[in-house]
């Protein structure tokens, strides 16, 4: 009876032992199968953006198979292979959506002879404007290391080569990086991969850009001013010049229209123009300075005269469709300091300097504060049902508005002491003021009524008197904010000069601000970007650039505070642990055999 018992105690012990293995087995076979991830953070860092999904899931996007090449392979150090890892994880995901559309390797740029390895690094170098190498320094078995990676991957589509892509910042000449001052540089570039790699396969597969037109003559921003905020969207949109004209067609085959602060009166015929092309479905992106002033007086006698633009009469236009701009300035105490030389406190609050305060709206959701200098104030109005009005930007609580016309004074700031309240309740949420607004939906014609039957009526005009598509207007009460600066080269014919944008980034960064040694980073350009792509109707990385990853730093208190007890816990608890498992074993062994 015991031999018995103890056959069927090993045949049951034999035919669990056989199910664990082989649900082992099974787990492992389908997993190579099936790709799938659980993201448990709070911001979904490693999930994809509606906007990716969207975007990989439409099959027009890719009318034929798309090849990286990435060129991270080899003995990498373990930080390189942890970033390797990482694109290869999200080009996995990619595949998952797609396909077979995709595909990806990764090469070894230094396999072969040198000649071949030459030869490559030439072509994927492409004279600068392919993929940069970065230099880096680090210990290896007690001695330092120099090693030349080319982090970065070329995109094959339609059977050439079309689009490159820096994955990692090439190095300065002559100036390696430290691999382990490079931590920071790696987790950035593995939090902002996806936006990296999509906008890049945007570019690549984009057979057919919408065309948007930047608007002259009434005294808009020129070319040389424009040509940052041109470069950021050149790679997804056809960028053209308009001069209206008066020619009726002037639009025709514009998706887009950029009216970059105008500073003279539109004739009816030119805002003829562009009603029309809103009716048609365009989208209007109108940036207007109502206010003009001498900074350069304000600076030298501590206060200046703000006088009208002349009319525009843009901005009646503009009533009709639910948006106007006031002449009035914002003053709102999230605000830049100005630097005053010479005076008594060098350095002051300046309220017209305002950091403008994003809203839940994809175009500045979780987006920087925006710099505006001298803004004013959007308001709504009209009550067409047909239209949907939204607030993009506000300004913070404690904000008020000037009267019309204001005089600016440096000294201002001390009519409100050390703890400024521009309002009576500086924390209620009533107090914040438009200062970028968006109407979008179906317009009626401001020309509605105020041109003659005839007209109206003719076939050859097809005049519209309300949308026949959705149209999208957005207003912003800043002029400034397209305008970058920007140096004069001569020609080396000496006839001509070229222009160039400055090298700080002045969507980023202010250069007075930098020279003050004051940390700051604007989100102008990001919201730029995120208005054209909104506007113009692709999503694709719009809700990528406003996602949120939070990089909790450490608390170096609480470390300090808790190091005995996680000293104890990694170090005393896994001997103490192992310490009462051998004495149970001993135990059970005693208690067995003495019987």
């Amino acid at each position: 009876m015991g031999e018995k018992k103890n056959i069927l105690k090993g045949l049951y012990n034999w035919t669990f032992l056989s199910i664990v293995i082989l649900g082992i087995v099974l787990i492992n076979v389908i997993s190579s199968f099936v790709y799938k991830r659980f993201d448990m953070t709070a911001d979904n860092r490693y999930s994809l953006a509606e906007g990716t999904i969207e975007f990989l899931e439409n099959s027009e996007n890719f009318s034929t198979r798309l090849n990286l090449k990435i060129y991270l392979e080899g003995n990498l150090p373990a930080e390189i292979k942890h970033f390797k890892n990482a694109i290869e994880d999200k080009l996995i995901e990619f595949r998952e959506i797609t396909g077979n559309k995709i595909e990806y390797q990764f090469i070894d740029p230094n396999v072969g002879t040198e000649g071949e390895q030459q030869e490559l690094f030439q072509s994927i170098f492409a004279d600068g404007k392919g993929i940069l190498p970065m230099d880096m320094v680090y210990m290896k078995d007690g001695a330092q290391s120099q090693m030349m990676i080319w982090p970065g991957a070329i995109i094959e589509y339609g059977g050439s080569s079309v689009q490159s892509i820096q994955l990692l910042p090439g190095s300065k000449s002559g100036r390696p990086y430290q691999l382990n001052n490079l931590t920071g540089v790696i987790q950035n570039s593995i939090n902002n991969l996806e936006y990296m790699l999509i906008s890049s396969l945007r570019r690549a597969t984009q057979e057919k850009k919408k065309r948007i037109a930047f608007l002259h003559g009434h005294g808009e921003l020129t070319f040389p001013d424009t040509q940052r905020v041109r470069a950021l969207i050149s790679p997804y949109f056809s960028i053209t010049d308009i001069t209206l004209n008066d020619s009726i067609a002037a639009l025709d085959g514009i998706d887009g229209l950029i009216i970059p602060r105008p500073r003279t009166t539109f004739s009816n015929k030119d805002l003829y123009i562009i009603d029309q092309f809103l009716m048609k479905g365009g989208r209007l992106m109108c940036f207007i300075d109502e206010l003009y002033f001498n900074e350069d007086s304000l600076r030298q006698t501590g206060s200046a005269h703000t006088t009208r633009y002349p009319s525009l009469r843009l901005d009646k236009m503009l009533f009709d469709y639910g948006l106007t701009v006031n002449d009035k300035y914002v003053m709102d105490v999230r605000s830049a300091p100005m630097q005053v030389p010479y005076a008594e406190q060098s350095m002051i609050p300046w309220f017209y300097h305002v950091m403008a305060t994003t809203t839940s709206h994809p175009i500045t959701r979780n987006v920087e504060p925006i710099s505006l200098e001298y803004t004013s104030e959007i308001q709504f109005v009209g009550n067409n049902p047909d239209i949907a009005l939204t607030p993009i930007l506000t300004s913070s609580t404690n904000a008020t508005v000037t009267g019309m016309a204001p005089v600016l004074n440096l000294g201002m700031y001390k009519n409100y002491g050390k703890t400024p309240e521009l309002v009576a309740d500086p924390e209620n949420e009533n107090n914040k003021i438009c200062i970028a607004g968006l109407a979008e939906g179906m317009f009626k014609s401001h020309f509605r009524n105020r041109i003659v039957d005839a007209f109206a009526k003719s076939k050859e005009i097809k005049y519209l008197d309300k949308s026949n598509a959705e149209g999208k207007v957005i207003l912003i009460g800043n002029g400034r904010f397209l305008a970058n600066e920007y140096d004069s080269i001569l020609s080396q014919t000496g006839s001509t000069y070229q222009y160039r944008p400055k090298k700080n980034n002045d969507l980023q960064f202010s250069q007075d601000l930098i020279n003050l040694k004051i940390s700051h980073f604007f989100g102008n350009q990001e919201f730029f970007q995120n208005m054209t792509d909104y506007m113009m109707g692709d999503n694709s990385v719009l809700d990528i650039r406003s996602r949120q990853i939070d990089i909790h730093e450490i608390d170096k208190e609480k470390v300090i505070a808790s190091a005995g007890f996680f000293r104890i816990l990694n170090i005393a608890l896994p001997v103490i642990l192992i310490l009462l498992l051998s004495l149970l074993i001993t135990y059970r062994r005693r208690k067995k055999y003495s019987n």
